[in-house]
């Protein structure tokens, strides 16, 4: 077979695999190892073990030495270079601090405020509470750098009041899943980091490029979020009263004060320092982590319960991301 060949056949079992339900990981390390067997096989090294084995009648040393001919293949020794290669590249270490803070902000109901503070500021603008809700994933994709958790969480929380408030379902949905994904593009973003490590390319420069276009993002959202509120107003009807009281401005900014300045100060604490080549990215995911377990005693949301099941989160969250990367390198 030629190298083409081998390699549409690879692809192929490779989406038959993901659509049957496998784990992506893992299929992409059997994919690996499957094919590289192939690509290392050599037969002489296999039948040297065999002939060792039809001279010797032990049932024990039989299987041991068909097992040793087996797996006599360069791809073994290869594979366990590569885990050990990728396990011990220093830039990865900022994957489970990144991940703790998000944890950390979410488990301490920081989101929460953010949104009803950013939903009650915005209730004069067309879409006030798509506005809101994608300016929050924005944050919070700030704060965490993974997909699945701000999905998860603004799925839980502004989906049902949006659609309480009457929000056309298709439109509210696209809100969430919109402004879910933009934790795969603004910084500090695991995927960037994952990139950076499998392709040797300085994560500060990946974090630089993408931290424009995932603003740009976030205003073309805000845009037609705004616009299609004004176009359409049934899929984004204001709100009444009774459901978003009028409040004192002085409490407002109060509210803005406790539940926004915060965060965004975090965030830009340890973005800035990346940037601005003043800590490492390892070092700023350390500094946000304490920033985070410091803003959740601050808002006394935290709790022994709540520091278990974060870190409970970013230990089965970090696996996924190591296992992932070991296949895919």
């Amino acid at each position: 077979m030629t190298d083409p060949q081998i390699a549409l056949m690879m692809l192929g079992l490779f989406l038959i695999f993901v659509f049957l339900g496998f784990p992506i990981a893992f299929t992409l390390m059997a994919m690996g190892i499957g094919f590289g067997y192939y690509a290392y096989f050599d037969a002489s090294r296999m039948w040297r073990s065999f002939d060792r084995l039809a001279e010797d009648a032990g049932t024990w040393d039989q299987w041991s030495l068909w097992l040793e001919g087996f797996f006599n293949n360069r791809i073994f020794d290869l594979f366990v270079n590569q885990t050990y290669t990728v396990m011990s590249n220093e830039v990865l270490t900022a994957v489970p601090l990144f991940l703790f803070m998000g944890y950390i902000v979410e488990r301490a109901n920081i989101v929460d405020r953010l949104f009803g503070t950013l939903n009650i500021a915005a209730k004069n603008m067309p879409g006030s509470m798509g506005v809101a809700a994608l300016v929050t994933c924005a944050l919070f994709a700030t704060a965490t750098g993974i997909v699945g958790a701000v999905v998860t969480l603004m799925g839980l929380l502004a989906l049902p009041a949006m659609l309480k408030a009457r929000y056309d379902p298709s439109f509210a949905s696209g809100i969430i899943c919109a402004g879910g994904t933009l934790g795969i593009l603004i910084p500090p973003s695991i995927m960037l980091i994952v990139y950076a490590a499998a392709s040797s390319v300085s994560i500060v420069r990946l974090y630089a490029a993408a931290l424009l276009p995932g603003l740009t993002l976030v205003v073309l959202y805000l845009i037609y979020v705004i616009g299609r509120s004004i176009l359409q107003p049934s899929v984004a009807p204001k709100p009444t009263k009774e459901e978003i009281p009028d409040i004192p401005k002085m409490q407002l900014f109060v509210m803005i004060m406790t539940s926004l300045v915060p965060l965004a100060f975090l965030i830009l604490a340890v973005l800035g320092s990346i940037l601005f080549g003043l800590a490492t990215p390892t070092e700023a995911a350390s500094i946000g982590a304490l920033g985070g377990i410091f803003l959740a005693f601050v808002y006394r949301a935290m709790t022994w319960q709540r520091m278990r099941e974060s870190v409970y989160l970013t230990v089965r969250t970090t696996a996924m991301v190591c296992w992932l990367f070991v296949g895919s390198y």
